[in-house]
């Protein structure tokens, strides 16, 4: 057995994805805490893989940023960081992963969270289930955590970048403004009542990537939300759809640019909720549609990650 003392364990906690067409009803009643899908909600939800080819990229965009961070932190300090995946609602588990290091005699445990915007819904839950793995382990190893990196500097860049050109693009294209969304998944309104800051997360975001571009909230950008949960509760908006048919009304705006800076893969909530639904709206209402690119495993953004990782070690 390898000697583990001394070394980091990290674990790169995601959302998770069903791997094939039958993990989708196992993957659907694990988000739903055990109570299997309705025949027609489980249709549905086939129905958005199938749109976009099947099956989601996700897990294997997952791996390759797992492989990402884990060459990055070898640049840093070689044989030293050992990066895991643990996932909410696929296997390995986060729980799982944690107790498996802890058991395996690492001095420290790193949660890193592949989404930037601190919630205690979110990157607050997948911290305690990673403490909650070394409690099941009957171990003692301490564990830090990354709890936000919505400006890290690099993730800001990659954006901005990104939006510079495509804004340049469209508005060559169109006499009349764009208007640029910067989203993030949708949380339950009760969470925000509650005092998370996971707006003022987005609204950060938002703000650095405009600062770089020079543009000013209300003309050239605003912040909505997409991909809410279908339960009776209200979710935090404006919802992405009603902002897209808000901006055709009247004729004013020739389009719009979506940045999904919520999200650092592409997968269903970006693949589906945007590029054929979002974009199909903009469409009805005559607009323009457009998307910046995720993150996936850019190296930039691995190795800057990477740093923060190490910086908790």
């Amino acid at each position: 057995m390898t000697d583990n003392a001394g070394r980091v364990g990290v674990v790169l906690m995601a959302y998770g994805t069903p791997r094939s067409p039958e993990e989708i009803e196992p993957y659907y009643t694990d988000i739903r805490r055990g109570r299997p899908p309705t025949p027609e909600a489980l249709a549905d939800l086939v129905a958005r893989y199938d749109a976009i080819g099947g099956i989601s990229p996700l897990a294997k965009l997952t791996e390759d940023q797992r492989d990402g961070l884990q060459a990055a932190l070898d640049e840093i300090e070689p044989d030293t960081y050992h990066v895991t995946l643990g996932l909410k609602h696929a296997d390995p588990k986060v729980e799982v992963a944690s107790a498996e290091l802890a058991a395996a005699g690492f001095s420290k445990l790193i949660g890193l969270v592949l989404a930037p915007h601190y919630s205690s819904y979110s990157i607050g839950q997948y911290l305690d289930r990673t403490r909650q793995g070394v409690v099941d382990a009957e171990a003692t190893t301490p564990v830090a955590g990354v709890e936000s990196w919505a400006v890290e500097p690099a993730f800001v860049d990659f954006i901005a970048a990104d939006l510079g050109e495509r804004l340049a693009t469209m508005r060559a294209s169109t006499e009349h403004p764009v208007r640029v969304l910067f989203t993030a998944h949708s949380l339950p309104q009760r969470i925000i009542d509650a005092g998370d800051p996971y707006p003022d997360e987005l609204r950060s975001t938002a703000e650095a990537v405009a600062a770089r571009l020079g543009l000013a909230e209300g003309d050239d950008w605003t912040i909505a939300w997409q991909s809410a949960g279908r339960t009776p509760e209200p979710w935090i908006g404006p919802d992405i759809l009603e902002v897209i048919d808000e901006l055709g009304d009247g004729g004013q705006h020739g389009g719009v640019i979506v940045s999904a800076v919520g999200f650092v893969a592409d997968h269903l909530e970006v693949l589906f909720d945007l590029d054929i639904e979002a974009s199909q709206r903009a469409e009805q209402v005559g607009l323009a549609f457009d998307r910046t690119a995720c993150v996936n495993d850019e190296p930039s953004i691995m190795a800057a990650l990477a740093r923060r990782v190490a910086d908790l070690a």
